[in-house]
């Protein structure tokens, strides 16, 4: 299935090799997420630069999809984000994909948007397939998507993506137990395991444990990685992928950190749902040079 990037230059990537032009696409999209979540004085940018890196490289190097979008993503990978206050990254990248024209990006969290802060399907904005304002329901969803593939005999992968401190949230657990018993195989979850929310530190508001041993208990087949090394990421999903199909659901544990990139929101979880003032902005640019233009 081939993707296309209109939105990138190609005299400016040409030359690199592949992981350095997702670190470029990646740097161009924190850059967007701090413009993004300044212009509209709200947002969520410390979870959404945390998962630049992850995203990037899902949808530019290994998901197979389509972004002539259909809702019914026959014959192709699905991406659902569950944690889906971290949109301001979801939609650059889904822009820098060439879902839609990257100048979208600047009506984010604007009247009559396509773009709202929790991602919605009202709007029909493509590449996103669901709503998930409210926490928890992504991956029951998502392992919908993947046994209606089964019954489809369509041997494409469900990915999602779901941060720890929603893992607090119970219809989590009651989805994992039941696509383990189901042997839903067709499914990579991932974590965004930063060790922060809205309140704090994870392990302060409701400690989630030993997550590692939790999703095996459950028989979940479970990786993990440095969800802000690009090579990592890539070599991590694609051992995963090669874990398909053998009658267990897989985890990846991502280990990131909250607003990676920018050194005054790193490991902060104030930054968790708090727009850049401009200087805070003017700041954070400093820090993020421009790599393929800004929108």
């Amino acid at each position: 299935m081939e993707v296309l990037n209109p939105t990138l230059n190609p005299s400016k990537l040409s030359a690199l090799d592949t992981v350095e032009k997702l670190e470029q696409i990646a740097t161009q999209v924190r850059r967007d997420i701090v413009r993004m979540t300044h212009g509209a004085s709200s947002g969520h940018p410390g979870g959404s630069l945390g998962c630049a890196d992850f995203l990037v490289a899902l949808y530019h190097e290994v998901m197979k999809h389509n972004t002539s979008f259909k809702m019914d993503g026959k014959e192709e990978d699905i991406f659902f984000l569950s944690n889906g206050h971290i949109s301001p990254v979801f939609y650059s990248v889904l822009a820098r994909s060439g879902y839609f024209n990257v100048s979208e990006l600047a009506t984010f969290r604007k009247l009559d948007s396509r773009l709202q802060g929790h991602p919605a399907t009202a709007e029909h904005l493509p590449g996103v397939r669901i709503a998930t304002g409210s926490l928890g329901q992504g991956l029951s969803v998502a392992i919908g998507a993947a046994l209606t593939k089964k019954l489809n005999r369509d041997n494409h992968l469900i990915y999602t993506l779901h941060g720890d401190g929603e893992l607090q949230e119970g219809q989590n657990w009651e989805a994992i137990m039941f696509a383990a018993h189901h042997k839903v195989d067709n499914i990579i979850a991932t974590v965004d395991y930063n060790g922060l929310q809205i309140d704090g530190a994870s392990k302060d508001v409701m400690s989630l444990g030993d997550l590692k041993a939790k999703w095996e208990s459950f028989d979940w087949k479970t990786l993990e990685m440095n969800g802000n090394d690009i090579k990592d990421v890539i070599e991590t999903l694609n051992k995963a992928k090669e874990m398909t199909g053998n009658g267990t659901p897989i985890v990846v544990l991502m280990h990131t950190k909250m607003g990676y990139g920018i050194d005054f929101m790193e490991d902060n979880y104030k930054w968790h749902g708090v727009a850049p003032n401009d200087e805070q902005l003017a700041d954070a640019l400093s820090q993020l040079p421009e790599t393929i233009g800004d929108y």
